[in-house]
């Protein structure tokens, strides 16, 4: 058996400003701070949890928190992998609008698809993100605007090469990434259908722990508050 820890990050200047943030770079808030520190106390206090690797995205905030609970919970030593395609989901053209306007500017209804549903894709952004930390991926992979299954197809291929492949091997893993990112990856882990993902929330800084048989089949699931 294995474990698998997936952990959103820490309060970010976004998330205490209400915006969409996506591929925007934010750092963490000193709430965030104190919330990633907690976190990898808690992560410590698992039982038998001995990660070998841990994953983050190539964004600020996951960083720092990935940082931070591997300070706290004693995991320095780890290499830390980091990959675009566990960024968070990339709210195009909605990124850095307040999401209170949101509702105003598109109705509730169709806000609350673009952000708790599976299909539906908010309004591209003009162009590709231009950033020196993307020079390395194919320019055609980058996203302008993602549903929340596009996310799910962007990560499965690392999901599956590098993380399954270890827990497989029956190492504990750890992934630091973001709100949608984890609820992509949840719903593949849990089958969860296109109705009740609506529902699913991830906290800031509150683990999931997953235990795994040899068939990468959920026994045990455990969350840490």
């Amino acid at each position: 058996m294995a474990k698998l820890a997936l952990l959103r990050h820490g309060e970010s200047q976004a998330n205490a400003a209400n915006v969409y943030t996506g591929w925007n770079d934010v750092p963490l808030t000193d709430k965030g701070r104190r919330q990633a520190w907690a976190a990898g106390e808690k992560l410590k206090e698992v039982g038998d949890f001995h990660p070998t690797m841990i994953h983050t995205s190539l964004l600020s905030r996951a960083i720092e928190t990935a940082n931070i609970v591997a300070e706290a919970a004693g995991f320095l030593y780890l290499h830390v992998a980091k990959t675009w395609r566990l960024n968070e989901r990339h709210y195009g053209a909605l990124r850095g609008l307040d999401k209170d306007v949101s509702r105003k500017i598109f109705g509730k209804e169709q806000v609350l698809e673009w952000r708790r549903g599976c299909d539906a894709v908010p309004p591209a952004q003009g162009s590709p993100t231009i950033d020196r930390r993307y020079w390395g991926v194919d320019p055609q992979l980058l996203p302008r605007a993602e549903s929340l299954h596009q996310t799910q197809l962007r990560l499965l291929p690392y999901y599956e090469d590098e993380v399954a492949s270890r827990l497989v091997a029956g190492e504990d893993q750890l992934i630091v990434a973001h709100g949608s990112s984890l609820r992509a990856l949840i719903k593949y882990l849990e089958d969860i259908n296109n109705v009740d993902i609506l529902k699913l929330e991830v906290p800031n800084a509150q683990a999931i722990v997953y235990d795994f048989d040899q068939e990468l089949n959920i026994v045990d699931k455990m969350i840490t508050n």
